[in-house]
């Protein structure tokens, strides 16, 4: 790296540490998104739309996999069944239909927040119509998204209340019918600034419509965790949510000044750190969402798995494609590393 590049580098992260200290929480006082609530009864059947399984030869339609998390895509192994799809959301299933059918849910915002994407052509993404919403808290911007949607009532730059109307819950998107209506929520971290031009790079002959709202460049957290947790003490914040999460993977950066992560989440950098440091250690839960971001005493040339916990089988399908290799054999996939350079674009 150059003197120049290590100097914008330094200068960049040196800016982000004192935001570490600054004031109090905000409260989250998150809303369902639909009039829905079973969720905070236990009634799993009643809350998520179920999905359609073909297991060997079986079709069955567990509500299971409308949850949150490695839900989908059943492998047999020889320590019992793996899920090896990620479902990055929630799936809630309607409460009223007309005679028709037809799914008749409004869909509201769960939070106060600023319209920043909406999606009209269904045929543009595996969300279909959908609405992203922008919401801050202590100065960090996250991004609830509502997929699936008949229509949205709203237009982007729109400013819109907790419980405010947003579009009416639907089953645009592929592979959804009637009967399997749902609104699919997420609640997301940005994780690239110059996703635009990464995706140009690296998907040349796959158009972005979405902007910055790409769902590549959006990572879920547990939002039904968050929800509960939130129950059991409403004054918690997403930093402190994700700190009660276990870190499954590692990845260093090479400095560079275009590492803009922890510029909108300054809750990621641990405290008492050189802003000399050459590299930057990421750590990521198993779903690939950020923990932590920690210097690193070795520089890199490129992104580099420095850690993984131990588990048998292939990597792969515990990543989400990010980690692939089994037992001492992990590196980042192909995938993986394009992923990664996403966080320091332009390289």
């Amino acid at each position: 790296m150059s003197r120049a590049l290590r100097l914008g580098a330094i200068m960049l992260i040196s800016a982000f540490i004192p935001a570490l200290s600054e004031g109090r929480s905000e409260p989250l006082n998150l809303a369902l998104p639909t009039e829905n609530d079973a969720f905070f009864r236990g009634g799993g059947p009643d809350f998520y739309q179920h999905i359609i399984r073909d297991f060997k030869g079986v079709t069955t339609r567990p509500w299971q996999g409308g949850q949150y998390g490695f839900v989908r895509n059943p492998v047999e192994t020889g320590g019992g069944l793996v899920y090896t799809r990620f479902h990055e959301g929630l799936d809630i299933k309607p409460v009223r239909r007309d005679a028709r059918g037809e799914p008749l849910d409004e869909v509201r915002a769960i939070a106060e927040g600023t319209v920043v994407h909406v999606n009209l052509v269904p045929g543009y993404s595996n969300y279909g119509k959908y609405v992203v919403v922008e919401h801050v808290w202590d100065g960090s911007s996250y991004y609830s998204l509502y997929g699936h949607l008949a229509s949205a009532t709203v237009s982007r730059g729109a400013k819109v209340n907790r419980g405010e109307q947003l579009g009416l819950l639907g089953y645009t998107g592929d592979g959804l019918d009637q009967a399997r209506a749902h609104v699919h929520l997420e609640l997301n971290l940005l994780l690239g600034r110059n996703f635009e031009s990464w995706h140009v790079a690296f998907f040349k002959s796959d158009p972005n419509r979405h902007g910055l709202y790409n769902g590549l460049n959006l990572t879920g957290i547990d939002i039904a965790g968050l929800y509960l947790a939130l129950r059991k003490r409403p004054g918690l914040s997403i930093p402190e949510f994700l700190e009660q999460e276990d870190t499954f993977y590692k990845v260093t950066l090479p400095a560079s000044p275009n590492f803009d992560l922890p510029r909108r989440y300054p809750w990621l950098l641990r405290e008492g750190g050189s802003a000399s440091a050459p590299a930057w250690e990421v750590s990521f839960n198993q779903a690939g969402v950020p923990l932590r971001i920690t210097p690193a005493s070795a520089a890199v040339t490129a992104p580099t798995l420095s850690y993984i916990r131990k588990r048998g089988g292939d990597y792969a399908g515990m990543t989400r494609g990010v980690i692939g290799g089994s037992g001492a054999n992990a590196r980042l996939t192909e995938s993986g590393l394009r992923l990664m350079r996403l966080l320091t674009w332009p390289d």
